[in-house]
């Protein structure tokens, strides 16, 4: 495990709702291969979130968009895990950026991505989309911070824990990266 002088505060976000996500499953892993310095916060709104109106993006806009920012802002690093609806991002995970395009909660925010899929291309074409969009908001995608795990069923049990050694050297990679650039 990797030892750090302080406690880092990192938001993680699976992007879907479902209840029996894999990609939450696998959030939830990560948290808990993750070294005690590293302090998880779970974001869950992203299904209260109201529909992207850029009429409505003031500081005085829903009470649901502020919080998402607060826990941006607050956060030193964000851990987003998602899967691939339809070749590209989940709607859900999408409108909760867009509510962050203007704001700059991600400007120079340590951020790692993570898709996971039961495909064999792991949910490749929602990765690639969600790293324009937060490189387009000035987040700092980690350096061996990114990864995307085809065939995800195959590799995590139903209880959700991770039963492929070589996913799980990947993830505390990921995680170890996350950690280094937070620390920065």
């Amino acid at each position: 495990m990797m030892k750090m002088e302080k406690d880092i505060h990192i938001l993680a976000i699976s992007g879907s709702l479902r209840q029996q996500s894999s990609n939450t499953a696998l959030m939830n892993a990560m948290i808990a291969l993750a070294p005690e310095n590293m302090k998880f916060s779970v974001y869950n709104g992203l299904g209260e979130l109201p529909h992207f109106n850029p009429d409505h993006d003031t500081d005085e806009g829903a009470s649901e968009v502020r919080e998402l920012r607060k826990q941006i802002n607050e956060a030193d690093g964000v851990l987003i895990c998602t899967p691939e609806y339809g070749n590209g991002v989940p709607g859900v995970l999408k409108n909760a950026l867009d509510w962050l395009v203007s704001s700059g909660e991600f400007i120079n925010k340590p951020t790692a991505v993570i898709s996971a899929s039961p495909t064999p291309m792991g949910g490749d074409k929602a990765h690639a989309s969600l790293l324009l969009t937060l490189n387009m908001i000035n987040a700092v995608i980690v350096e061996g911070g990114t990864l995307i795990i085809p065939h995800i069923t195959l590799k995590m049990n139903k209880e959700g824990m991770i039963t492929n050694q070589e996913t799980k050297r990947d993830l505390e990679a990921v995680l170890h990266k996350l950690g280094l650039a937070c620390n920065i």
